[in-house]
């Protein structure tokens, strides 16, 4: 019967062999692998290497709801300004007290003027045509200052920076009858101021003159 020899095992591969197993020993036995850490760092990279808008949810500034207040906020200048001039414009065309009275001013000068006497073409000029006079002057005042602010509304865009938002058609609307009552008062005036429409009234001949 023939068997095969023991292996014999020398001192040298026992210690090595002894040292490896305390090194698969302390691996197990440790806190964190290294495996871990590199998907810990990995995971780490990602997060730091996306944008700033998938960080915010994926909302962007052009989803985002215009605000009200600014929407309300375009165009006030302008509007104002508009309504602004179809307010003069409807003063030039109904009168204003500041011409009434400028009116009642010219009057009692001319009464003062013409009470130690004189003639009846004078007290006519003097009572009469300055007072009318002076109230189509400020009346065409008024409708004057219509026709610029209207004017001055309309031709504002194309002036100065551009802005966002072309403007609101009720102001342009506003603006262009503030413009056309200006022209009509200014036409009014300067046919009462010259007396195109109607002449001053003049004295009679005196009888057996």
């Amino acid at each position: 019967m023939n068997t095969s020899p023991a292996k014999t095992t020398t001192p040298d591969e026992t210690a090595a062999a002894q040292d490896a197993a305390a090194k698969d020993t302390e691996t197990k036995d440790a806190p964190g692998t290294s495996s871990g850490a590199g998907d810990s760092a990995t995971a780490h990279d990602d997060l730091s290497s996306q944008p700033e808008g998938d960080a915010d949810d994926g909302i962007a500034d052009e989803d985002l709801e215009p605000d009200p207040f600014e929407k309300a906020r375009h165009g006030v200048g302008a509007g104002a300004a508009a309504v602004v001039s179809a307010a003069l414009g409807v003063v030039a065309l109904t009168g204003a007290w500041s011409g009434r009275v400028a009116a009642e001013r010219e009057t009692l000068i001319g009464q003062i003027k013409t009470s130690g006497g004189g003639s009846a073409a004078q007290q006519i000029s003097e009572i009469y045509g300055d007072a009318w006079h002076t109230t189509a002057l400020v009346n065409g005042v008024f409708a004057l200052l219509a026709l610029l602010v209207g004017v001055v509304v309309l031709v504002r865009p194309a002036f100065g920076a551009p802005a966002d938002r072309p403007q609101p058609a009720w102001v342009r609307a506003v603006a262009l009858a503030g413009v056309a009552l200006g022209v009509l008062g200014v036409l009014i005036s300067a046919g009462m101021y010259f007396d195109l429409f109607a002449s001053l009234p003049s004295a009679g001949t005196p009888a057996g003159g």
